[in-house]
């Protein structure tokens, strides 16, 4: 069995965001990448308690990002990953991304891949689903629970207003969220054992960009609070429609 888990880096959520270049471009001075929660919690954590029912699983993480990603991905074999595989590209596109990990996919003939549901700064989504597609393989998302019999694997996912519970053959692409495993933290062993894991660089594949961002814009800063004597509902009623423009 072998699985892949993308990785990908982030910013800290406590991270100040800011924008440069005429709010073209992210600000990245000062901030603490971490890794995408989503795939760290529940993606990797969930491939390494397999590995851990099944010794002869391998596990590689993959990510598509620049050298100052190491880091992060080092982080991730701590964890418990056995290596790791770096496209020497830096995309914000997912169509360009997801092209790349099916690339490693493919050519490692992997049974399964796992994302994490979306990343905590784009939260787009949409990786997984464009993997799968271009492996032509299964793909599903928003899953809370995986249990693998052979090659069968039952999956809970969650659904508008409930669950659903799909059996599917490997090989298979899973997105992952909460409820899939519980976060853990690397130990002394991990960390030192993941200076000298394989981190095998690659150069990217063609592969079109399909989207560019624009601009980036920071929402609005926050209104003073109102407060409206409870014996004035007239006035609350008022603020809603003519301010709020709620009613």
């Amino acid at each position: 069995m072998k699985i892949l888990v993308c990785i990908s880096k982030s910013p800290d959520t406590t991270a100040k965001i800011a924008f440069t270049d005429n709010n073209t471009q992210f600000a990245t001075a000062g901030v603490q990448w971490i890794i995408n929660p989503y795939d760290e919690w529940y993606a990797l954590v969930r491939a390494i308690e397999l590995k851990e029912k099944d010794s002869t699983v391998a596990l590689h993480l993959v990510t598509v990002a620049g050298a100052d990603a190491e880091p992060v991905i080092r982080k991730a074999l701590a964890l418990g990953g056995d290596e790791a595989i770096r496209v020497n590209a830096d995309s914000r596109d997912s169509f360009f991304v997801a092209s790349q990990i099916a690339e490693i996919a493919r050519q490692g003939s992997y049974d399964l891949v796992f994302t994490g549901k979306e990343t905590i700064d784009y939260n787009g989504s949409s990786v997984g689903g464009m993997v799968a597609e271009l492996l032509d393989m299964p793909y599903v998302a928003l899953a809370t629970h995986f249990e693998l019999n052979g090659n069968t694997a039952t999956i809970t996912r969650e659904i508008e207003g409930g669950e659903e519970v799909c059996e599917v053959n490997t090989p298979v692409v899973v997105s992952c969220q909460k409820g899939m495993a519980e976060a853990r933290i690397p130990n002394m062993r991990g960390i030192m054992a993941a200076r000298t894991k394989p981190l095998k660089i690659v150069e990217p594949v063609a592969a079109e960009s399909l989207t560019g961002i624009v601009n980036f814009e920071l929402p609005p800063a926050k209104a003073g609070v109102k407060l409206i004597p409870a014996d004035n509902p007239g006035e609350l009623v008022r603020l809603l429609h003519e301010e709020a423009k709620v009613i």
